[in-house]
């Protein structure tokens, strides 16, 4: 885009957000601007969608984000020219706005990274059950205990996890923390625990629950959240040459005994209180439990506002070794797999055919993002008829009284775990499976019936519409495994929005041009490049997600904006364990940005991929 261009769309967001009067701060990463804005309310959220130079908004965890593409650097610039806002050329750090968007940024933070390998023991866990219960395993068998301790102990050792998610997240020691958590999980206070022979430090009861600390959630955020504020009042005091003994030392010292007889305790007790709290909406009426959750779920996934039921769920595990919220939600679900599958035999857009067939099989194992802004909220009706069908299999499934043993990804794989493992504890798993099936029904019926709002088909989507009179073949830039776009954690890239391309999970950190043409854009950490080839394709390699908090640690930039490249040229180093040792997945996007331009993007289907090899073809 030309200076003009790029001036007349930052002066068209600004004023669409409500002026630089509504704007606390307004920063950038690779393709977004994200504003914090004094009331998101006052933005135009409809106009800047439908604007030509904005390709999507997202509003989450107390940002407003305008999504513009590769090229926001330079909107970016003009935006801070028109308006005289302060730079910035990296996001904000930690939570900022209202309380709620506080909140839902810390649970998202703490809980995001061991998602994947809480939902994996979860579902191996179902199956164990499943196959203990058709006769297939004793449950005193070797296999059994080694593969139990395998899908349990994840969950039994949760504080763990937590605890060093928790201190990346509050900005703390990590290590620390662990060491403090050792000592709540210690064998020695489990077992005082679970004999309630009583703890005093000084005279002074250490309350706990029968399980001690193990399978605790609340009392670990709220030490770790004070531990920040005990190691900062360490570092002051003690001297620069033994900081590295006395600030793990006095942390230690003071956090350990305070945690025992004043946080756990007040962590276990609003635990109780979230906890008794569901059980009472929930004793109310489970059929509208059921239904309200059901039909809704989707709705707090797309304001980020489903991490606030994330901890509720995992107190109802710990403490009563079940949990009913969870199985409700499974009809959100599988509701839009039924929309998908519907949209993809009812239009006639080949392309759409694509994303709605992929959009149904990445629901039913429980990734709806890809979806959702892919293909049912942006035709709105098939999305109302997925919320209808989600609302009906919750509410079955409320009514059943079905209930979840393991906590894991909202999938089909879900079910072996509505199988009970507890003697005198009853969950109706034909429910679970009828209201499932009703949820997809419902949401299948009737978008056949509803059909959409808009199908906006391009004839040149159809094969042989269009002559095919140029090809590009672009070399692949990483040597790695290649991974679905759909696994992309972040739902611009996963749902196309961006443009059509791939995502490699590399297995040598190094980034390499794959084609000739010009740098058009690096980012100042290193962690994103776009290059516009010779023949005018514009690609956009971003190298892990949400690697831009990383202010460029792992990256070493060997590029500049401008330069000329050839094909297979190094332009960036980056060390991959170091990424996944900050907490930040790798998997990288190569995006075609200007896919808009070409008849077709064709991905030539390798699993692996070697640097330099072919891997795009691009047709005009």
């Amino acid at each position: 885009m030309s200076k003009q261009s790029n001036q007349e769309l930052a002066k068209d967001v600004l004023g669409l957000v409500g002026g630089k009067k509504n704007v606390n701060s307004v920063v950038h990463c690779a393709t977004r601007l994200r504003f914090k804005l004094k009331d998101e309310s006052v933005a135009k959220t409809e106009e800047i969608q439908k604007h030509p130079g904005v390709i999507q908004v997202v509003q989450s965890g107390g940002q407003y984000q305008v999504v513009i593409g590769s090229h926001v650097k330079d909107v970016y610039a003009e935006l801070l020219e028109i308006s005289g806002l302060g730079d910035a050329s990296s996001e904000e750090s930690g939570p900022k706005g209202n309380l709620f968007n506080q909140f839902i940024d810390i649970i998202s933070g703490i809980f995001t990274p061991f998602l994947g390998a809480m939902a994996g023991v979860g579902v191996l866990k179902g199956l164990l059950t499943l196959l203990v219960v058709g006769g297939l395993l004793s449950d005193k068998s070797g296999t059994y205990q080694i593969l139990f301790a395998a899908s349990d102990g994840f969950m039994q050792f949760l504080p763990f996890a937590i605890s060093f998610t928790a201190a990346k997240k509050f900005k703390t020691d990590p290590f620390i923390a662990l060491a403090i958590t050792a000592a709540l999980l210690h064998p020695s206070i489990s077992a005082i625990a679970g004999a309630q022979s009583g703890l005093d430090f000084l005279g002074i009861p250490a309350i706990m629950g029968p399980t001690g600390y193990m399978q605790t959630v609340i009392p670990i955020i709220m030490f770790i959240w004070l531990q920040k504020y005990i190691e900062k009042f360490a570092k002051k005091i003690s001297p620069d040459f033994l900081q590295i003994i006395l600030v793990p030392l006095i942390t230690v010292v003071v956090m350990v005994p305070l945690t025992f007889v004043a946080i756990g305790p007040l962590g276990t007790i609003i635990g109780a209180l979230l906890g008794k709290g569901y059980s009472a909406v929930f004793g109310f009426s489970p059929i509208v439990a059921g239904a309200v959750m059901g039909g809704l779920w989707q709705v707090f996934v797309m304001f980020g506002m489903h991490w606030g039921f994330i901890p509720i769920i995992m107190l109802n595990l710990t403490t009563n070794g079940y949990d009913t919220m969870a199985p409700m939600l499974l009809g959100a679900v599988i509701a839009q797999a039924g929309a998908a599958l519907a949209v993809a035999i009812k239009t006639k857009s080949q392309k759409r055919k694509a994303l709605a067939i992929s959009g149904t099989l990445t629901a039913v194992f429980g990734i709806t993002e890809p979806t959702v802004y892919g293909v049912t909220l942006p035709l709105k009706k098939p999305f109302y008829a997925a919320c209808i069908g989600g609302a009906v299999g919750g509410a079955i499934i409320g009514a059943a009284g079905v209930k979840t043993f393991a906590m894991g990804l909202i999938s089909l794989l879900s079910i072996p775990g509505f199988i009970s493992t507890i003697d005198g504890v009853e969950s109706n798993v034909v429910m679970a499976i009828i209201g499932v099936i009703a949820s997809f029904v419902i949401a299948f019926a009737l978008t056949l019936v509803l059909g959409f709002d808009t199908e906006a088909e391009a004839s040149t989507d159809v094969e042989g519409t269009k002559e095919v009179k140029d090809r590009e073949t672009l070399q692949s830039p990483l040597t790695g495994k290649v991974v679905p776009m759909t696994d992309v954690q972040d739902e611009v890239f996963a749902s196309g929005a961006l443009g059509k391309g791939i995502a490699i999970e590399p297995t040598i950190g190094e980034l390499r041009a794959p084609a000739s043409g010009v740098i058009s854009t690096i980012f100042p950490t290193g962690h994103a490049v776009g290059l516009t080839t010779d023949n005018g394709a514009e690609i956009l390699m971003h190298i892990g997600m949400d690697t831009v908090e990383l202010n460029g640690e792992g990256f070493e930039k060997l590029v500049a904006q401008g330069d000329k490249v050839k094909a297979g040229d190094l332009l960036v180093k980056f060390d991959i364990e170091a990424i996944k040792a900050a907490g930040k997945p790798v998997i990288t996007p190569i995006v075609v940005t200007n896919s808009v331009d070409y008849l077709d993007v064709l991905d030539l289907n390798q699993d692996e991929l070697i640097e330099g090899e072919d891997f795009l073809t691009l047709v005009k």
